[in-house]
C-alpha cells in the first residue's frame, strides 16, 4: 500500500498549478526570445513580461510601473532596505523594524548595522504577535529614514496593523516599507488604501514557480539600484528578464485575486476546524500568533513537554509534511526567534509545529491529521522524562 503523502506546510512554498505551468510552456519554446531584442521573438517575451506586470500589479492595486520583477522575497527585502538606506543617508541614519521579521530583513538590518553604520532599532511585539505602536512612536524621530514591518508573520501568522504603522513612518518623513511575502495573494492587499512606499512579494507563495518575486516602488520614492548591469527594469535592476517564471508568477497573481474571497473563506474555515480539533483532542497546548487576525491557512501550536522535531519526524513517517517554523531556519536547532519574541517559555518555543493549508487541503486531510497528531503527542510524551516528572506532580491525569 502506498504511503499516503500529506502536504501541510503551504507557508514554506507551494505546489505550481496547472494553469500557471500551461501559461509558463511557451515561454519555454515558442516565445523564447530575450525582452530586450527588437526583433519579433524578443516583442513575444516582452509582451509575456508586460502582461504579467500588469497582472501582479493588479493583485496589490498598484500601476504596472511601480512593479519591479525581482528572484524572489529575500531580494526584494534587500532591496528595499538597502536602496532606501543608501539613498536615504543623508536625511538620517536610523532605521525601526520588528523582532519577528523574516531573517531576510533581521539580517539585512545587520549588515547595515555593523557594515555602514545605521542606527537600528527592533520593536517589540505582544503575547499574540502584535508591533507594539506607542513604542513606535516613542522611538521614531526626524533621523529615521525608513520603517520595515511585515505583513504578516511567516511562522504565527499574525496580521500587522500596517494602514497604521504607515501613517505614524509618514509623520516623521520615513518611508514604509512592508514584507507581504506571506500576505500578497493569500489575503486582500492594497497598496494604495495602505499608502506604503514599498512591499516585498514572492511567487511561489501563491502556486506560482520559485525563484521569481517583486518590489513594490511606489511612484516618486527613490532607491538606489541593486543590481548594477543592463537596462531592464527601467535600469533598476539588471539581467535579463526569466520570462518563463515571471510570466508564471502573472498568472498566479491573476489566479489569486480572481480567487480571493473563496481561498480566504475556505482556508479559515479549515483551519479553525483544524485548531479545535487539537485544542479539544490534546491537552496542554497553547495557539501561538493572534486568533483572528491572521493569515488565513496558518495553525502554529506549541506542545508542552516534547520537542518540534520529534514531532515533524513521526509526521513525516505517515507522510504527512509540515514544519516547526520558517523553512529558511528550518536547519537551527536554537528555538524560534518569533515565539521567543512572543514571550514562550525555551522548552514551549522548541515544542512547536507549524500547519499551513492551502488551495488543495481537503477535509478529509484535516481528519487524517486530527486522527494522528494526538498519537504522535502521545507517543513523544510518554517518552519524554519532563512529561514523567509532570504526571508524578499531578496523578490526577495519568
Amino acid at each position: 500500500m502506498e504511503k499516503r503523502r500529506l502536504y501541510m506546510d503551504y507557508s514554506a512554498t507551494t505546489p505550481v498549478k496547472k494553469e500557471v505551468l500551461e501559461a509558463m510552456m511557451p515561454y519555454y519554446t515558442t516565445y523564447f526570445g530575450n525582452a530586450s531584442s527588437f526583433h519579433q521573438f524578443g516583442r513575444e517575451a516582452k509582451e509575456g513580461l508586460d502582461k504579467a506586470r500588469a497582472q501582479v500589479a493588479a493583485l496589490i492595486n498598484a500601476e504596472p510601473r511601480e512593479v519591479f520583477f525581482t528572484n524572489g522575497g529575500t531580494e526584494s527585502d534587500n532591496w528595499a532596505l538597502e536602496g532606501t538606506a543608501f539613498a536615504r543617508k543623508d536625511k538620517g541614519n536610523h532605521i525601526i523594524t520588528t523582532k519577528i521579521e523574516h531573517h531576510a530583513i533581521l539580517h539585512t538590518c545587520e549588515y547595515l548595522q555593523k557594515v555602514h553604520g545605521f542606527e537600528v532599532t527592533y520593536l517589540d511585539v505582544d503575547a499574540e504577535g502584535k508591533v507594539d505602536l506607542d513604542q513606535l512612536k516613542r522611538v521614531i524621530s526626524d533621523n529615521t529614514i525608513l520603517v520595515s514591518v511585515m505583513y504578516a508573520n511567516n511562522e504565527v501568522g499574525t496580521i500587522q496593523p500596517i494602514k497604521e504603522i504607515t501613517k505614524i513612518a509618514h509623520q516623521y518623513g520615513a518611508l514604509m516599507h512592508t514584507d507581504a511575502v506571506q500576505a500578497s495573494g493569500n489575503i486582500p492587499v492594497d497598496v494604495k488604501d495602505l499608502d506604503v512606499d514599498l512591499m516585498s512579494m514572492s511567487g511561489h507563495k501563491i502556486y506560482g514557480p520559485k525563484g521569481i518575486g517583486a518590489l513594490f516602488v511606489k511612484k516618486g520614492v527613490k532607491i538606489h539600484n541593486f543590481i548594477h548591469g543592463g537596462a531592464q527594469e527601467k535600469k533598476k535592476r539588471a539581467g535579463t528578464e526569466n520570462i518563463p517564471a515571471i510570466v508564471g508568477y502573472g498568472k498566479a497573481a491573476e489566479l489569486a485575486k480572481a480567487n480571493m474571497d473563496h481561498h480566504v473563506k475556505e482556508l479559515t474555515r479549515l483551519r479553525e476546524k483544524l485548531l479545535n480539533g487539537i485544542v479539544e483532542t490534546i491537552p496542554h497546548v497553547k495557539i501561538n500568533g493572534h486568533r483572528t487576525d491572521r493569515l488565513p491557512g496558518n495553525a502554529n501550536i506549541s506542545f508542552e513537554f516534547i520537542e518540534g522535531e520529534g514531532i515533524l519526524l513521526l509526521l513525516d513517517q505517515l507522510g504527512i509534511g509540515a514544519s516547526s517554523g520558517s523553512a529558511c531556519t528550518s536547519g537551527s536547532l536554537d528555538p524560534s526567534h518569533v515565539l521567543m519574541a512572543l514571550g514562550l517559555p525555551h522548552e514551549l518555543a522548541h515544542g512547536s509545529l507549524r500547519l499551513t493549508v492551502g488551495d488543495f487541503t481537503t477535509e478529509d486531510d484535516i481528519d487524517y491529521i486530527l486522527e494522528n497528531l494526538p498519537k504522535v503527542i502521545a507517543r513523544l510524551r510518554e517518552l519524554s522524562p519532563l512529561y514523567q516528572t509532570y504526571l508524578k506532580e499531578h496523578p490526577e491525569e495519568k
